[in-house]
């Protein structure tokens, strides 16, 4: 029986979980969990990464107690990064993506270096939150602070320096970056020099499952986790949970881990990099074990987290199951949206832009709590459906089989409009595939597991899954044809 603890930071909150590994079945137990978020300061979105760094050894304190902890990990978003000079813990907070600093660093590198060339020098589709334009924002407006700085390490790497004092960079984290050649397994240097990005800020890069070192001293006294070791595990949230999917063997399968962001694809042995895949804006991230996850970041349930908060702050409905149960009485495929049409993507107003755009489409304006929840909920499957079909098209293979991972899995309502809108079976579950993915691939770095196929048998023996069956319906058909003639800017 082995202990480990895993640190699972998301856009909404916070976890520690701790994991047990005995008989080959994992069990999970979450320890500690706080809310994270945006915070404003100076008319910027940063994240405030000291309190969540504080929350974090709360959390490992809280898993550490009665229990002899092997090692511990940390997975978290991607694209962020925080810069640091020698042993000090910041040099300013860091950015969150969805501030609005790279909207003229994205126009400015699109002229300078076209995106063909970007994506063939890293295999990966160019969105304006990706950190390659983050870093030239802090070229172009900040180039004193890239020069004093010694470190730059995205969120996860970070916090395992932190905890480890090893600065690191873990390859799945930094393969979404668009600073990494993902063919070449290495930093793509000569893209980064074209825009001027010191190379000297590079961590020594580390392929997932590897042990870094034992937790700080400090630390290790706060916490009790004596003689414990930090392993740079999938740092990636979509990389763990992407390790964790209870595939069988076989290539007729997809994922789709949801939550904040929807993250669809398939695993491939190695990049799949041409012109309709950079037309498409497919992308090319590292997976464990030498894979490719070969996937599209689409807007996931963000569009329905942002009008949820916008009920709390009104002190209206807030509670998801409830909003899903208003959104199973409210009519099917009355209204739908584009959930990538820009507007989307920024913060606030949220349920205005979703009423707006359908007013705006001449269609039924959706008015109460469920009427909105499952006009988001109905187009997200829609979108779902567009892009499967180009990742057949692009793969070459035959999907029958979405795995669907992720808090979005425990959304009933969203799994069966996925699987009447696609035309596939869905299998849901696990929720915690993040977690799980960071803690066995942990105990593959101390060699308590054998391999990738290992993982994913432990997985499937420790979880209940559910299963979603096509329902035939012409109106989903008259909805996709409906769906796919919706402007999007």
């Amino acid at each position: 029986m082995s202990h480990y603890l895993a640190i699972d930071l998301g856009a909404e909150s916070g976890r520690v979980i701790r994991g047990t590994l005995r008989n080959g079945r994992l069990e999970m137990k979450e320890v500690h969990r706080f809310p994270n978020g945006a915070i404003v300061a100076n008319g910027t979105l940063r994240w405030d990464i000291i309190r969540i760094f504080r929350e974090i050894r709360i959390g490992l304190a809280k898993g550490a107690k009665g229990y002899k902890i092997k090692s511990i990990a940390c997975d978290s978003w991607g694209v962020d990064y925080v810069l640091t000079k020698g042993n000090g813990p910041l040099l300013s907070l860091p950015y969150t993506y969805r501030d609005e600093r790279t909207a003229q660093s994205f126009k400015l590198a699109q002229k300078k270096v076209s995106p063909q060339a970007i994506f063939e020098a890293t295999g990966i589709g160019s969105m304006s939150i990706n950190t390659l334009y983050q870093l030239i924002d802090d070229v172009e407006n900040r180039p004193e602070l890239l020069k004093f700085a010694d470190k730059f390490l995205l969120i996860a790497d970070y916090v395992t320096w932190l905890l480890s004092g090893q600065a690191r960079a873990e390859k799945t984290l930094i393969s979404g970056s668009q600073c990494w050649d993902t063919r070449q397994s290495k930093w793509a240097l000569p893209l980064l020099k074209k825009f001027k990005v010191p190379s000297h800020l590079l961590a020594k890069p580390v392929a997932p499952g590897t042990a870094i070192g034992k937790v700080l001293p400090y630390l290790a006294n706060e916490t009790g986790l004596k003689n414990t070791t930090v392993v740079a595990t999938c740092a990636h949230d979509t990389a763990s949970a992407v390790a964790a999917v209870p595939a069988l063997p076989g290539n007729n399968w997809a994922y789709l881990s949801s939550g904040t962001w929807s993250l669809l694809g398939v695993e491939l042995p190695k990049p799949l990099i041409n012109r309709d895949v950079l037309k498409a804006n497919f992308t090319n991230e590292v997976g464990f074990a030498g894979t490719t996850r070969f996937l599209k970041c689409l807007v996931g349930l963000w569009i329905l987290q942002e009008c949820r908060r916008e009920w709390a702050s009104k002190g209206e409905v807030s509670d998801y199951s409830k909003i899903t149960k208003l959104a199973q009485a409210a009519p099917a495929l009355r209204s739908i949206i584009r959930p990538d049409d820009a507007r989307f993507a920024k913060m606030g107003d949220m349920v205005n832009k979703v009423q707006s755009y359908c007013r705006e489409t001449k269609q039924p304006v959706p008015k109460t709590h469920g009427e909105i929840a499952r006009c988001i909920i109905e187009s997200l499957a829609l979108l779902y459906r567009v892009e499967m079909d180009g990742l057949e098209k692009l793969t070459k293979r035959k999907i029958n089989t979405l795995h669907v991972v992720g808090g979005g899995c425990r959304n009933a309502l969203l799994n069966q409009a996925t699987a009447n809108a696609t035309g596939r079976n869905i299998v849901a579950g696990p929720v915690e595939a993040t977690a799980a993915g960071n803690i066995l691939v942990q105990a593959y770095a101390l060699k308590d597991v054998k391999n990738l196929s290992h993982i994913r048998q432990i997985v499937r023996n420790s979880n209940a899954f559910e299963n979603y069956s096509p329902v035939a319906d012409h109106h989903w058909s008259k909805a996709l044809q409906k769906f796919q003639k919706l402007p999007r800017s």
